[in-house]
């Protein structure tokens, strides 16, 4: 039988995606045993504030060109289709049908393990796939740090978010090191976040 190809998937509104992003993305692909990793672009939810969430194809076209030099990076718009609001579950189980060659894994920081009983069917994700944990400074995995399903990484991360690169770019501020090249550039062009 053909190997199946492990893929992880990153969930996210990368409302802008930066270069904090892509490190985790970068971090393992490079260090842990997945063959590739997805950017999941969150669409936005109609029971949450739109706010400064760009719309979701300027958000997905942003990820696109901030992986697209790296085959092992893809970005990946399967919520865009589903009922809203959407739920890890239900993202998973359409994926695993959809593409039955691969194994899916789930990335996320050690921030989601606190509320992660409160998550659609979570014993169903941790019954049928993988978790990998990056560890995030002052939160403990609590009852998941010994958990079968759960794998935890030291990944390096930087302090920075989207929401701070946001206002800066709405002060003016020079922000283009914390984003992909590509990415500040088409910000700068489309005049985003202003």
């Amino acid at each position: 039988m053909k190997k199946r190809i492990k893929t992880g998937l990153f969930f996210g509104s990368f409302n802008p995606i930066h270069i904090g992003h892509m490190i985790i993305g970068q971090y393992f692909n490079e260090f842990t045993d997945l063959d590739e990793v997805w950017f999941v672009v969150s669409p936005h939810n109609p029971l949450k504030e739109k706010k400064t969430l760009l719309d979701d194809n300027h958000r997905l076209y942003m990820v696109n060109i901030a992986v697209e030099d790296d085959p092992r990076l893809r970005s990946c718009n399967i919520e865009f289709g589903m009922p809203k609001p959407s739920y890890t579950i239900d993202t998973l189980t359409y994926l695993s049908e959809k593409y039955p060659h691969k194994k899916f894994v789930l990335i996320g920081g050690s921030d989601i393990l606190p509320s992660f009983h409160k998550w659609k069917n979570h014993q169903e994700i941790l019954n049928n796939y993988t978790l990998y944990i990056y560890n995030r400074p002052g939160y403990h995995p609590g009852e998941y740090s010994c958990h079968p399903a759960i794998r935890f990484f030291n990944a390096p991360q930087i302090e920075l978010s989207a929401s701070f690169i946001r206002k800066a770019l709405a002060k003016g501020k020079d922000v283009s090191y914390m984003l992909p090249a590509k990415v500040w550039e088409h910000i700068q062009e489309m005049l985003f976040y202003r």
